[in-house]
């Protein structure tokens, strides 16, 4: 005699077909667990944001932000394409006219960070990061 398995979806045949349902619902669990803590972590980051202007300029010019984690909004405020590079922070990401975009950036020392813009090579910045507070 067969029986239904459709009114039964969670009953497994064997107790290694139950193990692996198990560590798959525990790691689906953990995943979703860190993944809001996570998302929780982002939100309470620094955040920076560095515009590009009309005519080749950013502002500021010496942005400050404490040592660890924060997030770098780039505006892009000019009608032609820039790039950001650092080549300390070893971060580089253009932009088109009117775009913004964000990266994540990690220092851990304090220190000035020079930047600039690959396309306008004469526009220069400093990223000053301080003690953490």
């Amino acid at each position: 005699m067969r029986t239904n398995t459709l009114n039964r979806p969670f009953e497994e045949k064997g107790t290694l077909a139950g193990a692996r349902r198990l560590w798959a619902v525990s790691l689906m669990a953990l995943c979703l667990m860190f993944g809001v803590a996570g998302m929780a972590r982002a939100d309470q980051m620094p955040v920076l944001t560095l515009t590009f202007k009309q005519g080749g300029t950013f502002e500021p010019v010496r942005p400050t932000v404490p040592a660890g984690k924060f997030k770098l909004v780039l505006v892009n405020e000019s009608k032609e394409p820039v790039e950001f590079e650092s080549l300390p922070l070893r971060k580089e990401k253009v932009l088109g006219p009117g775009v913004s975009s964000s990266v994540v950036i990690t220092i851990s020392r304090p220190g000035e960070y020079p930047f600039f813009d690959d396309f306008h090579q004469n526009v220069k910045g400093v990223l000053v990061v301080t003690e953490k507070k």
